[in-house]
């Protein structure tokens, strides 16, 4: 069931625009080798303006995520991609289908 969430946006340097579209939609090879990850989405809402929803059974599986190797690889690219720090907020998943 998927009862927790992660939304995570980030706001791309200009220019590096395309680099975090790119960065975003490869990483789902990782995604699907994160068991405890039950769906992931990466998305973009304007030109410079992206993210990462996704959707866990327990704390634990949450937890691990953010210590994955999704997180690793935006943070290490954080100071060249992006124009400020990613917001990640934990979420309780209300309802889905």
């Amino acid at each position: 069931m998927k009862k927790l969430g992660l939304l995570v946006t980030v706001k791309a340097k200009s220019g590096k625009e395309n680099e975090v579209s790119k960065f975003l939609a490869s990483a789902v090879d990782l995604a699907r080798q994160e068991d405890k990850t039950l769906t992931w989405y990466a998305f973009q809402t304007d030109a410079s303006t992206f993210g990462v929803f996704d959707t866990f059974e327990t704390e634990e599986g949450r937890n691990a995520h953010l210590n994955g190797e999704i997180a690793k690889a935006l943070m290490a690219n954080a100071p060249t991609l992006l124009a400020e720090p990613p917001k990640i907020e934990k979420i309780d998943v209300l309802g889905s289908k």
